[in-house]
């Protein structure tokens, strides 16, 4: 790989050959890596808070729930059932009123639900009951709300009297303060105790919706037709690909988007390997003449370049996968101090719908990147490895 002074050149190709092997290697771990955190952050949360099923009356509220939730437990595949009560509101508080989903869900189930029970940032599970809510952290830092206010929620449907409809109000008091790692979910939810939530939107004895849980939502689809089959066609059935599907197949094409953009890094790396092997053929033909001339066999020439060659690719592959895993398993604490650096928000909550940036290494993943790079490092070693075996030692001493 040492060039002669004259042809110094060759191992300044080499080196960005090297450079290049290694940033694409590197820059496919770690963006592959954020995309897959990315999509299991959003998966665990969304299906952690809305389930995995949805059982609902086709038109107004579940009366019946009581019987459908028996007649569900038992299916296989199900795990646990939550009845649900949900609908929008005005929230109003210090003067300032927002647009809210107010969900309410039983004392027991509430502390049955990990994402939430785990999340509470202040107050206690057992404060969850009677008059009291829960609210996201976006939300209560937005509206100035701390534990223990009183916040007014206004209902869409108001009370009709012969002076026209009036608005159905009432007033609850914040007893948690909750952060599950979506911003969506902090700032528009407001969580609130099952029979409070009937009352307050007129639905005695009734719920809106029973959330099914079940043992693997990936492979959902006999627990579903279980389901349906269960309850008779009293009720509709729709599941988490139904509400998300379109989100989660964008996210799927964008994570295939971006390995295929960033392979093109390792592509230009390769080429840059051939071109500084063809110059290196160029720079030792006196010493390959010689060695022709002394019974190396062009095998023999092939080997070397290729091994030539491969080198470069190895050790850039190498280098690239420990800085590439090194950088995804500290991703966050890197975001955090370029914060600092540049003090500038670049994984914003708003846009982003998490607070953290996740990373999740997949390493089959990283294989395929090890095997790809590699592949195509050694395939750039086979024309110019060729040219050097083809040398014609003659031509070659000719003009020496």
């Amino acid at each position: 790989m040492r060039a002669r002074k004259a042809e110094g050149f060759v191992s300044v190709i080499a080196a960005f050959s090297f450079l290049g092997i290694m940033l694409g290697v590197a820059t496919l771990i770690i963006v592959m890596s954020v995309m897959n955190g990315f999509r299991e952050e959003l998966v665990t949360r969304i299906l952690g808070l809305n389930g995995h099923l949805n059982v609902y009356a086709p038109s107004g509220p579940l009366t019946d729930y009581r019987d459908l939730l028996n007649q569900i437990k038992d299916t296989s595949g199900v795990v646990s059932i939550f009845p649900v009560v949900e609908s929008q509101a005005l929230l109003s508080v210090n003067g300032t009123a927002s647009g809210t989903m107010v969900r309410g869900l039983s004392t027991e189930d509430f502390a049955r639900k990990p994402i939430l029970s785990e999340s509470i940032i202040s107050g206690e599970k057992a404060d969850f009951t009677g008059n009291n809510v829960a609210i996201g952290s976006a939300l209560a830092e937005r509206l100035k709300i701390r534990l223990g206010d009183k916040i007014t929620l206004i209902a869409p449907k108001g009370k009709t009297s012969p002076f026209g409809t009036i608005p159905r109000s009432h007033t609850y008091e914040v007893g948690l303060i909750f952060d599950v790692g979506m911003y969506e979910y902090n700032n528009g939810f407001v969580f609130m105790p099952l029979e409070a939530a009937q009352t307050f939107f007129q639905l005695p004895g009734a719920v809106t919706a029973l959330e099914i849980m079940t043992e693997n939502p990936t492979k959902i689809d006999s627990t579903r037709r279980a389901v349906d089959i269960a309850i008779h066609g009293q009720a509709g059935v729709y599941d988490w690909r139904d509400m998300n599907g379109s989100f989660f197949n964008a996210l799927q094409v964008e994570r295939n988007v971006m390995f295929l953009i960033l392979t093109l890094i390792i592509v230009v790396a390769a080429f840059n390997i051939i071109s500084s092997m063809i110059m290196l053929v160029k720079d030792k033909g006196h010493d390959i003449a010689i060695m022709r001339t002394m019974g190396a066999t062009r095998n023999s020439m092939m080997k070397i370049f290729i091994l030539t060659g491969a080198t470069i690719g190895i050790a850039g592959t190498m280098f690239g996968t420990l800085v590439g895993i090194a950088f995804a398993l500290n991703i966050e604490s890197i975001r955090q101090w370029l914060q600092k650096f540049t003090h500038t928000d670049l994984f914003s909550a708003e846009i982003y719908f998490l607070s953290q940036l996740p990373a999740k290494i997949e390493w089959h993943e990283v294989l395929v990147v090890i095997l790809l790079a590699l592949c195509l490092s050694v395939l750039a070693t086979i024309y110019p490895a060729l040219r050097a075996a083809r040398l014609d030692p003659v031509e070659a001493l000719r003009y020496e």
